[in-house]
């Protein structure tokens, strides 16, 4: 790679893979052999029942950083663990090899070995990320194959295949004692794309049990949808999928069965085209929405980096088997404005969600302080591959997918070729051939984004016929080296709004979304998300001298102008990214109702006896909350908690004579589940949240009699879920008097 942010960012990332310890990382497996670890173990994730699913990402990331930039050390580090794994897995002595825990129901943890012997035995307990007090450990063993096979390839390691088929064998045999619906059972938890883990084993030992397996690895309820061509998506969690197709497609490359390749491409173009941000990431709080809804789901929790380094990987797969454009479109868009803001620049810390809300700060993982959560395993990847789709070749072509300063050699050509670029703020790029052992008449073929309005090509400074077909401009002539390629497209601002709301619009110079900056980081916005009144928007924005990715607006913005720059850059700022559009008409009736939601404000304030905020440290402390499988949530803009199942939640609130009501908020448009509310240990309220409420924070009231308040100061209201449900999130609960009738 020549120098980039692309390059920049590859070179920080292996900074931070050189920081990590190997055999800190190492910690678990050889514990759970009976091994002497060599480190101490990693805290977070790493310490939790999840533990050892970094190692797999760590070993991929290591070895393409090898491929990307010859790094030596990259290699030996990976050789070293590989080593280590195949130790462990001697020391097991019946294939296995793992680094995950499972946490039993007296709560002691222990090695997680422990769980097959009863799954094999028909005793299977999910809830969807748990399996038998386990966190997701067929996911944890997709990571690990990966890795094996990306140290296999990349750094020519001969022991790392051997290994993955001996855990086949101890996989297999897991599976082999299953009944089908029992496979569903254990297939209801994530168990990432371990179909993919098989269907690549078949692919280098040519052994067909290896076929079977991955096939049988197969969840009908997500699946059978997608393959019958129907979006049944809403509600599921985003990356619990994606990798799902990702094996569906290395299957169908395998098998050549039609339907496995049909639901690959249903879903990416359903994903793509009606669950996807201006940005190219999806989902809101890791869960699909219903489709074309994205209007009702800007919020701080969108886009997991995760969902979109696996779109990323679903697409080359796609792009094999019948090369188009518009797959390079989406990839260059989620690449440039999703993955590259993922990482830091500076401290190569990771984001979990790339947040859309306005005025909300990215959060990043800090370097050394034991942030292993999914979106570093899959960062430190991302970020170790930025050039590996910039050139592809297609029987003697040579194609340019990605506009990325670089240089590669094309060896079925002899030829060295060089990519000079300042894409994407410029919409230019110059390919030359320096080198050209075998010159000679062939085809290069540039693609050109749905965006360009036009383009000018040149061969050698001369103007060439530049005819798009599919979305690509090919010159086929006699090749020979010092042949220079160059490409031109202007850059034009253009507006796009989301597809369920035209009213509400992001804003895009070429494939780079331009943000609004909102400030700093470190200081906290409290503000209005801003606006856009007028009838030509475009025509207000004004270029800002000597930069050709900086605008700043005039007159439109509300409640002031505000200066737009690259979304991707604002590492340390806060953003605005979607903004809703009016007339001067619209904006007028806008502010009245503002003026309406604060006289209802000020009216509860005055009967408010006590208010909880939940997921709030001090509040919870000063009511003292106690709360067990209880996690605090932050959900566009307003924190809360919720109870997962077989937890609760409780805490004090002041009470005054007479009649009072709780008044609690929930998320209108929340998943399907059912709770109870109780005080003093007497239920007043059973509530369901059932999916069917408008997308906004909804109040709900439940009449509190007066037996449970006559003679106190205070009660204690709990919240826990129905046997096997879950509760809330509760985004704060708030005691009042009451005002006429109330609903329950």
């Amino acid at each position: 790679m020549l120098p980039s942010p692309w390059a920049d960012a590859v070179e920080r990332n292996r900074e931070y893979l050189m920081s990590l310890d190997p055999d800190r990382l190492l910690h678990n497996y050889r514990t759970s052999a009976g091994l002497a670890p060599k480190g101490d173990v990693y805290g977070g994730w790493e310490s939790d029942t999840i533990a050892g699913h970094t190692l797999g990402h760590y070993l991929s990331a290591l070895a393409l950083t090898h491929a990307q930039t010859g790094d030596e050390e990259s290699c030996r580090r990976a050789n070293y663990i590989v080593g280590e794994l195949a130790t462990v897995q001697a020391a097991h002595g019946d294939g296995y090899v793992a680094g995950f825990t499972r946490k039993r129901p007296d709560g002691e943890i222990v090695d997680g070995k422990e769980i097959f012997p009863e799954i094999m035995a028909g005793d299977i307990r999910s809830a969807g990320f748990d399996l038998n007090g386990c966190w997701v450990p067929l996911y944890n063993w997709h990571k690990l194959y990966t890795g094996l096979y990306d140290v296999a390839d990349l750094c020519g390691n001969r022991t790392a295949l051997p290994i993955a088929v001996a855990l086949g064998d101890y996989i297999d045999r897991m599976f082999a004692a299953l009944d089908d619906e029992q496979v569903q059972t254990v297939l209801a938890c994530e168990y990432g794309g371990l179909n993919e883990s098989f269907a690549e084993l078949y692919a280098r030992t040519g052994e067909r049990r290896w076929l079977r397996l991955g096939e049988r690895i197969y969840d009908n309820k997500v699946l059978d949808p997608l393959t019958r061509g129907e979006d049944r998506l809403a509600n599921f969690h985003a990356n619990t999928q994606v990798p799902k197709l990702i094996g569906l497609a290395r299957l169908y490359e395998l098998t050549s069965k039609p339907a496995q390749g049909a639901a690959a491409e249903f879903f990416w173009d359903t994903v793509t085209k009606r669950h996807s941000y201006v940005i190219g990431g999806n989902a809101d709080r890791e869960y699909f929405s219903e489709p074309n809804s994205i209007s009702k789901h800007i919020t701080e929790q969108t886009c997991e980096h995760c969902n979109s380094y696996n779109m990323l990987k679903l697409t080359r797969h796609l792009y094999s088997w019948r090369p188009r454009s518009a797959l390079f479109d989406f990839y260059e868009r989620a690449h440039l404005n999703h993955i590259l803001s993922q990482q830091h620049p500076e401290t190569g810390g990771f984001s979990y969600m790339t947040p859309l809300m306005s005025g909300t700060a990215r959060e990043y993982s800090e370097p050394g302080k034991d942030a292993f959560w999914c979106c570093v395993g899959t960062g430190m990847e991302s970020h170790a591959k930025h050039g590996d789709s910039i050139f592809w070749q297609g029987d003697d072509a040579l194609i340019v997918n990605l506009y990325i300063p670089a240089a590669a050699n094309w060896r079925p050509r002899g030829a060295s070729v060089r990519l000079e670029t300042r894409y994407p703020e410029e919409g230019s790029a110059n390919l030359t051939f320096t080198e050209l052992a075998k010159p000679g008449r062939f085809p290069v073929a540039l693609r050109v984004p749905a965006w360009a309005e036009s383009v000018d090509v040149r061969v050698n400074g001369k103007a060439v016929a530049a005819k798009v077909e599919d979305g690509y401009v090919t010159v086929s002539r006699r090749w020979q080296a010092g042949d220079r390629l160059a490409i031109a497209m202007p850059m034009r601002l253009r507006i796009e709004p989301t597809a369920d709301d035209p009213d509400m619009i992001a804003l895009l110079r070429g494939p780079m979304v331009l943000a609004a900056d909102l400030g700093p980081a470190e200081e906290e916005f409290d503000g209005a998300a801003p606006a856009l009144v007028g009838s030509d928007l475009l025509a207000k924005f004004v270029p800002e001298a000597g930069s050709a990715t900086a605008f700043a607006t005039q007159g439109i913005g509300r409640p002031g102008d505000m200066r737009f720059v690259p979304f991707y850059s604002q590492y340390d700022r806060r953003s605005a990214v979607y903004f809703r559009r009016f007339t001067d008409a619209q904006w007028q009736q806008e502010k009245a109702s503002y003026a309406a939601a604060a006289a209802r404000q000020a009216d509860l304030a005055a009967r408010s006896v006590d208010i909880m905020h939940l997921g709030e440290m001090q509040p919870e402390r000063n009511h003292d909350l106690e709360a067990d499988i209880s996690y605090p949530v932050t959900y566009r803009g307003r924190n809360g908690r919720d109870a997962r199942t077989g937890g609760f939640f409780e805490f004090d609130m002041s009470v005054r004579p007479g009649p009072l009501v709780l008044q609690a908020t929930y998320w209108g448009d929340e998943r399907p589940r059912e709770f109870y509310i109780l005080i003093d240990g007497e239920r007043i309220a059973a509530q369901r949240l059932a999916h069917d409420e408008p997308g906004e924070f909804i109040e709900r009231e439940y009449a509190v009699p007066e037996t449970l308040t006559k003679g106190k100061t205070k009660v204690r209201v709990r919240v826990e879920p129905k046997t096997g449900d879950t509760a809330g999130p509760v985004f704060g609960m708030r005691l009042m008097s009451a005002k006429g009738p109330t609903r329950i």
